[in-house]
């Protein structure tokens, strides 16, 4: 794993940022990706003079706003360096508008890059994004939702078929096939299972078999097969990850050695009827699709990319049409006529003309295949739709990608792409990103043609590659919601897999940011803001990304999701106390744009000012010739514009004026108590009043 970080690191450094920004409107579709998942990688590390195979399986969470966390991965390789072992990772993607995304996984510490494609079953597609100038990594693989529920070892129970397919340490193909009955405890019982070594095949006759799920938050388990094939005493061990109970995504994980290749593939829930599988279990139309590597004259471990239409009567008969690139050339048969042989178990023989074929029934009409000679092609048959297919089957949002790449020189991509399904010519478009040797191409344009007919073969097409560049392949139709595609003229090919991928949906965009009040008392006031789309928020809701130039005065949350559907959501924005107003600038920022509003941030005013006290000096006085000056006393300076105390007496041989103003800033003010004539001694009440507080003192006045 050393090698393949220094490479990501060096590498994705320079390109990285343009990736980023073919995804058009990133993270817009961020909520697609949601949930538990587990992911499988096969590929090959190195460059064109010399490369060995690469694989890694693990898992993660994505919390549909664009982190993953909880992740675990396992990797293996002849390369030194290139293995771990449950290494924890947390990363981070985005999805842009056409539902193509890029991923960051920090594995240890390290970052990773991926470029993938969402299918509308909520899983994706990907390739690995690094190499360049010829050399590095290629690869893809799938990511698909997983069941927590069946992270443990009594989950697995019942009957299943496995295939995996890989290379040993000197760059020889090998391939498995078989079946097992799980009985929930860890003992894996009545296996059976073939193996293609290097071009030969031998049964694998089992002595031992177990399993078990050795970690119940992430799914993953290990499994182990002792068995003798050709007099030979063999053990693989693998590990994997749980996609549910009846779906396992498995890595051979011994060091990679001529007895123990690094194959990589799945375990599948097997169907068996009532009785057992028989020849009426295959019965109809299946789409078959093979990889493998060829001896070509004097060149070895050439690709060999291979797809048809297996029709089988359901008695033992059947006829096959297929298209191949082998040894980099076209090559075509129709209708070879062959027979079949199904025993209880699921295991089927398979002769078509001079070819020795080993499937496994997955269920009816559904196999893991390979072929028992050199090239060791590996893959899978599944039945395809019982109605005519032709060009109005191939309409829609389709997600591409080149599976199983079995050579350096293999263009590996994921894209997204629509299909018009227009007839007699059909029209494909989209774009993908390529992880080609001489470099990551991102967001390129792809355009096809194609037209597909139900007659002499249901649902074989030709298609005619204009973009981004030219070339000839051939396409089988499984259903309305899938079709494989062998490159005819490509050199080094791969099969290619389109999958019913998300509807279009219009992108929304951040339309406004408002606050509301937009001018807060500081510690004591909040405000609400309120973000607003163009449109309907996408699946999985809009996360709007939120922030403060001023987080001492005024706080806001990282972001606000806008539901799915909805056109605005709101936030609070939290304020703190301040000596002096503040103007701070909340923004808002989506899909590539950014709003943004003011926030006055007040300081909270001073408590309001009371009358605290009169006094009167003198307090004895000769009336008519003497007077007081009375003082009224504030709690603290006057506001802005003063205070006017209310004046009054008690006795009309003291007067006072009927107020008395204290001035702004200022805490006291001043006035006199004028005095009368009178007959005998007397008091008067002085009294000031403001703000419901009367304050008062008493003057003498003498004769």
């Amino acid at each position: 794993m050393r090698n393949l970080i220094a490479l990501v690191i060096l590498c994705f450094a320079l390109i990285f940022a343009s990736t980023s920004r073919a995804q058009n409107t990133s993270g817009v579709n961020d909520g697609e990706l949601n949930g538990n998942y587990a992911f499988a990688f096969n590929g090959l590390t190195g460059n064109s003079t010399g490369s060995v195979a690469l694989a890694f399986v693990g898992r993660f969470t994505a919390d549909g706003a664009g982190n993953l966390t909880n992740g675990e991965l396992d990797s293996n390789s002849a390369a030194v360096g290139d293995v771990v072992s449950a290494q924890p990772l947390t990363g981070t993607y985005s999805i842009g508008a056409d539902h193509r995304g890029v991923m960051t996984l920090n594995v240890g510490g390290t970052l990773l890059h991926l470029a993938f494609a969402m299918l509308a079953s909520g899983n994706a597609q990907f390739i690995e994004f690094d190499a360049t100038g010829g050399s590095g990594i290629i690869g893809s693989g799938t990511m698909e939702k997983s069941d927590a529920t069946a992270y443990s070892t009594t989950k697995i129970t019942g009957d299943y078929a496995f295939g995996a397919a890989g290379f040993d340490n000197g760059n020889n193909r090998a391939a498995i096939a078989g079946r097992f009955t799980s009985n929930g405890t860890g003992a894996l019982a009545n296996a059976a299972g073939d193996v293609n070594a290097y071009g030969t095949d031998f049964g694998m006759n089992f002595t031992a078999a177990n399993y078990t799920v050795s970690n119940s938050a992430s799914g993953r388990g290990t499994m182990h097969f002792a068995f003798t094939f050709g007099g030979t005493l063999s053990s693989l061990n693998f590990v994997f990850y749980v996609v549910n109970s009846g779906k396992l995504f498995v890595m051979e994980s011994d060091a990679v050695t001529a007895a123990t290749p690094l194959l990589n593939g799945v375990v599948l829930q097997q169907q068996i009827p009532t009785g057992g599988f028989s020849n009426a279990s295959l019965n109809g139309n299946m789409v078959i699709e093979l990889t493998g590597l060829s001896v070509c004259g004097g060149a070895s471990r050439i690709p060999k990319a291979v797809a048809g239409l297996l029709t089988t009567n359901g008695n033992g008969a059947l006829s096959l049409t297929y298209d191949e690139n082998f040894c980099s050339a076209p090559n075509s048969v129709s209708a070879a006529a062959g027979t079949y042989s199904v025993t209880g178990n699921g295991r089927a023989a398979i002769m078509i003309g001079g070819y020795s074929l080993v499937a496994y029934l997955i269920g009816a009409n559904q196999i893991f295949l390979f072929v028992s000679d050199s090239n060791v092609l590996f893959g899978f048959g599944e039945p395809q739709a019982a109605s005519a297919l032709t060009n109005t089957a191939v309409t829609g949002a389709y997600a591409g990608l080149a599976t199983d790449p079995v050579g350096f020189g293999v263009n590996v991509f994921s894209g997204e792409f629509s299909a018009d399904g227009a007839s007699p010519t059909g029209h494909l478009t989209g774009n993908e990103d390529i992880g080609d040797p001489s470099g990551p191409v991102s967001g390129a344009s792809l355009a096809a043609t194609y037209s597909v007919t139900s007659s002499p073969t249901n649902g074989r097409g030709t298609v005619t590659l204009t973009s981004p560049s030219g070339g000839s392949a051939i396409a089988y139709v499984v259903s309305p919601t899938k079709f494989v595609v062998v490159p005819m003229s490509d050199p080094h090919p791969a099969l290619w897999v389109f999958e019913q991928a998300p509807a279009s949906t219009p992108t929304a965009s951040l339309s406004s940011l408002t606050l509301s009040p937009s001018s807060v008392t500081g510690g004591t006031q909040s405000s609400t803001g309120t973000v607003t789309l163009s449109g309907a928020a996408p699946s999985g809701g809009a996360q709007v990304s939120l922030s403060s130039s001023n987080t001492t005065a005024a706080q806001v949350p990282s972001s606000v999701t806008v539901a799915a559907g909805a056109t605005s959501a709101t936030f609070t924005v939290s304020t703190s106390a301040v000596g002096a107003s503040n103007a701070v600038t909340i923004s808002a920022s989506y899909a590539g744009a950014t709003k943004t509003a003011s926030l006055t941030v007040n300081p909270a005013p001073p408590p309001p000012v009371s009358l605290s006290s009169l006094t009167l000096s003198p307090t004895s006085v000769v009336g008519g010739v003497q007077s007081s000056t009375g003082t009224v006393t504030l709690s603290g300076p006057a506001p802005i514009g003063g205070v006017r105390v209310m004046l009054s007496s008690s006795n009309g041989s003291a007067s006072v004026p009927s107020s008395v103003m204290v001035p702004a800033g200022a805490s006291s003010a001043t006035f006199s108590v004028n005095t009368s004539i009178v007959l005998i001694s007397t008091s008067a009440v002085i009294s000031a009043s403001y703000n419901g507080t009367t304050k008062t003192a008493s003057l003498a006045v003498l004769l």
